[in-house]
């Protein structure tokens, strides 16, 4: 239960900073969050605690906090957790540099080889 918690609050933390890497939320990027709480089946105390956490934290507190529990979690769900971000990039039609730059720095963080993840989010669907 430790683990799935972390996996849910480290995938939110970083879903958090890349639709907010370039600087522009917008509705498609709102909705792929949400698409992924739900197939996640992300408990709604967990949402809240994130959504009250990303209200005080600075960003650079939210990224270490969120590669912290990606990082304590297995092996598989790291992927999983990087796959899903890999997807959300894509979200809004385009994929900023910005995005760019923090997926990949965030799967080398966590020991992740980047062909891995694409192969992974290839699996997934509708996000």
């Amino acid at each position: 239960m430790i683990s799935e918690n972390n996996f849910h609050l480290g995938l939110l933390y970083l879903i958090h900073l890349l639709i907010n890497a370039d600087g522009i939320v917008n509705e498609h990027e709102k909705q792929a969050l949400l698409r992924v709480k739900n197939k996640e089946k992300i408990p709604q105390p967990t949402f809240d605690e994130f959504l009250d956490e990303v209200k005080t934290k600075k960003p650079k507190e939210i990224y270490e906090r969120g590669i912290d529990l990606i990082n304590g979690c297995e092996d598989a769900l790291k992927l999983r957790a990087f796959a899903l971000l890999y997807k959300i990039s894509e979200a809004d039609g385009s994929v900023h540099v910005k995005e760019v730059r923090l997926l990949l720095y965030s799967v080398k963080m966590a020991e992740i080889e980047f062909n891995d993840v694409v192969a992974e989010a290839g699996k997934l669907h509708n996000y």
